[in-house]
């Protein structure tokens, strides 16, 4: 870590009173840093990269984490908080580090499309900041968050002394706590996953029907280097994601296929190299 106390922004998903946000907050103290926080007056999960627009975003202090911890509620998305963190409340200031976490329920694989945790960690990567989002695949509202701390500490640790890759942010997963240790942190790709999804209709006391959105999550993926294989191995894993969606070898397969002109230098662009996976346990982050 940089001899410098380095100063990490913190934003959540749940809100400011959940319980995922305070370990991480604490988790922050604990490697010396300089702590700022701006995370949503009410849970927001499920939001995506969604931004406020059409109406006012309210700002204000709370105190709810001791005089140590300058914090902020705000009423709009995790997006939002990280724009209004980085343009208002940090000013001139600009963070070494962005977390948002730690969520309450996985969001590994296609998960990270629909999560707010990550979205504020990819607005972060969008102005140019390194970010991680956290989550803790454990969604009960007493989640145990006790063994959490080691992981995130590590990730940290390494982000901080080692950078993170540009316009990237990292998606890291922690397994639920358990009577099987941790096996180490595993880098991974996202796996391909997805919801099976079913609209269950139900009648209201006035007998209006409502539609209420249930399904069941299904791995189409059988790689031994995604993170759904990682986690289901008793790994934390670590997804580097971008917010380019650029889907590179389909430029190409289009050009061909449709018999339109690739964009200029196009033609000797390479798509980007897929991360190793590996296993990193935690001796590897001292």
């Amino acid at each position: 870590m940089a001899a410098s106390r380095p100063l990490i922004l913190v934003s959540n998903d749940d809100g400011i009173t959940a319980p995922g946000i305070r370990c991480l907050v604490e988790t922050m103290q604990a490697l010396g840093a300089e702590v700022v926080v701006v995370a949503p007056d009410s849970p927001q999960s499920g939001m995506g990269h969604a931004i406020t627009i059409g109406h006012p975003l309210r700002l204000s202090k709370n105190p709810i984490f001791g005089s140590d911890v300058e914090a902020y509620e705000c009423s709009g998305t995790p997006a939002d908080c990280v724009k209004i963190a980085k343009h208002y409340v940090l000013k001139d200031r600009t963070p070494d580090l962005v977390v948002s976490g730690i969520n309450h329920g996985s969001n590994a694989s296609v998960n990270v499309l629909y999560s707010g945790t990550m979205s504020a960690a990819i607005e972060a990567a969008i102005e140019g900041l390194p970010a991680v989002g956290f989550s803790l695949c454990e969604y009960g509202p007493n989640a145990d968050f006790s063994h959490a701390a080691e992981w995130v500490s590590q990730v940290c640790r390494h982000a901080l002394e080692h950078g993170i890759p540009a316009g990237t942010a990292l998606n890291v997963n922690i397994p639920k706590n358990s009577d099987t240790p941790i096996a180490g942190l595993r880098l991974a790709r996202q796996a391909r996953a997805k919801w099976q999804e079913e609209f269950d209709r139900r009648l209201d006391p006035y007998q209006r029907p409502y539609y209420w959105l249930i399904g069941s999550f299904v791995n189409l993926d059988h790689g031994t280097d995604t993170d759904e294989w990682a986690l289901a191995n008793n790994y934390v894993s670590v997804v580097p994601c971008q917010f380019d969606l650029t889907a590179y070898a389909g430029l190409q397969q289009l050009s061909t296929a449709w018999q339109l002109p690739l964009p200029v230098g196009a033609e000797v662009a390479a798509p980007p190299q897929p991360v190793p996976s590996g296993d990193y346990g935690p001796a590897s982050l001292g």
